[in-house]
């Protein structure tokens, strides 16, 4: 895809951008593309009591806490979402998105929709996209073709999917990642959209509605 952005700046307040889609709906790849072509977005770096793996960094990959750090700052709501998964804790802390969007940054949140219900709760002014796939059919197609997962985990995402598949009516975008390029135009074509709001470009409505 063409993307042409020459002059362009970000706004006086960020966007909280918050995707969510199953497993084999490709949404990793949609953040990933959009990450590397619109300026001044970023992607939000979650905190975990995972250990930290060889080549990862501190900040950078992950905020690694211990367990007690995690729950002292559960305690002092300090997440905008959080959940345990397979005994680790995982979460978004608050304050660097607060931060990031007070600079005018702009944060892509990647959590699956029970931690995207958190956040809309926390910061409501989050704008939600929900990566669809064409049909369930080419979803458990793409989970298989994946050839990393035995059968038995092929079939426990493919119920978590379709659970989470059912909640798409509480997002503010729907996107069918039907044909990947045209996902992509259409996924880079939220963001732009919502960054060029008004509200958030007040500095051109004073510039020029004098």
């Amino acid at each position: 895809m063409s993307l042409h952005l020459q002059g362009w700046t970000k706004p006086k307040q960020g966007v909280l951008f918050v995707v969510t889609g199953a497993s084999g709906t490709g949404k990793t790849t949609l953040v990933r593309e959009a990450l590397s072509r619109i300026p001044g977005i970023h992607f939000s770096v979650s905190a975990t009591t995972r250990p930290m793996r060889k080549g990862e960094k501190d900040g950078t990959d992950y905020h690694f806490l211990s367990e007690e750090e995690f729950i002292a700052l559960q305690n002092k709501d300090s997440f905008l979402e959080s959940a345990e998964v397979y005994g680790n804790y995982y979460g978004t802390l608050k304050k660097p998105v607060e931060e990031a969007l007070a600079a005018g940054d702009s944060i892509l949140l990647e959590i699956d929709q029970k931690g995207a219900a958190q956040v809309k709760i926390k910061a409501p002014y989050a704008v939600s996209i929900f990566i669809l796939p064409p049909d369930i059919e080419t979803m458990e197609n793409r989970l298989r073709n994946r050839k990393t997962d035995s059968p038995e985990v092929i079939k426990r995402r493919l119920a978590e999917a379709m659970d989470q598949l059912r909640h798409c009516k509480n997002f503010d975008y729907l996107l069918v990642n039907d044909h990947l390029l045209s996902a992509h135009d259409q996924f880079q074509a939220i963001l732009i959209a919502e960054l060029l709001r008004k509200e958030r470009r007040n500095d051109w409505v004073e510039q020029f509605s004098q």
